[in-house]
């Protein structure tokens, strides 16, 4: 394998890692919402709670999914890893509240799946688009 075709090969990964990650966030959202009552009932949260984090979710992933050709890769690395960060850090904590005996545990992990995705997906708008690439720049017939 030449360098060029392994740059492409890790660039591809890359790219289908960041789609897959939006793919999932769109995923677990629309089984948050068909399952609302009932997963909010094995969570100890209520069921509206799990429908709005059931949309952010999808607003998350629909964003995710959407801007994956038009920012940095490097960009999406970045904010997945503090994304799947304090997605593991509010698990932790709601297992530990869990365990400790308190309520709020679910509660925790919802609202973290409530909020880190739209803080995801606008921080993702707000960054700067990736450089235009030869075969994505139009040609100026002019000149």
């Amino acid at each position: 394998m030449t360098q060029a075709q392994g740059a492409t090969s890790s660039a591809t990964r890359r790219l289908v890692g960041a789609v897959a990650d939006g793919v999932v966030k769109v995923l677990l959202g629309a089984a948050f919402i068909i399952g609302a009552a009932r997963l909010g009932d094995w969570l100890g949260v209520s069921g509206w709670l799990m429908v709005v984090s059931g949309v952010a979710l999808l607003i998350g992933g629909g964003v995710e999914i959407r801007y994956v050709r038009s920012r940095p890769m490097s960009t999406y690395t970045r904010l997945m890893v503090a994304y799947d960060s304090g997605w593991v850090l509010a698990a932790l904590v709601g297992l530990l509240m869990a365990w400790r005996g308190s309520g709020a545990g679910g509660e925790v992990w919802i609202g973290y799946q409530t909020a880190a995705p739209i803080a995801l997906a606008a921080l993702l708008m707000a960054s700067a688009p990736s450089p235009p690439t030869p075969d994505t720049r139009t040609m100026n017939p002019a000149g």
